[in-house]
């Protein structure tokens, strides 16, 4: 009994291969069903640009306005 203990172990640990599969080389294309949702997220990225955009251009304003 003793003997087979180490012999199953290296059995399964011989079976384990650490190498990953290999990936295609092809870029990703994302799923059409979240097509939608990145769509909305790069809109939203577009528009949190403006508003800073416009946030920095008030500050500026406001900062002339307020020096003598």
């Amino acid at each position: 009994m003793m003997k087979r203990i180490p012999i199953l172990l290296g059995l399964i640990l011989s079976a384990c291969d650490p190498t990953p599969p290999p990936q295609p080389e092809t870029e990703r294309k994302p799923n059409p069903a979240f097509e939608t949702q990145i769509q909305a997220m790069e809109k939203a990225r577009a528009v949190e640009q403006q508003v800073r955009d416009a946030a920095d251009a008030q500050r500026q304003q406001l900062e002339a306005a307020t020096q003598p």
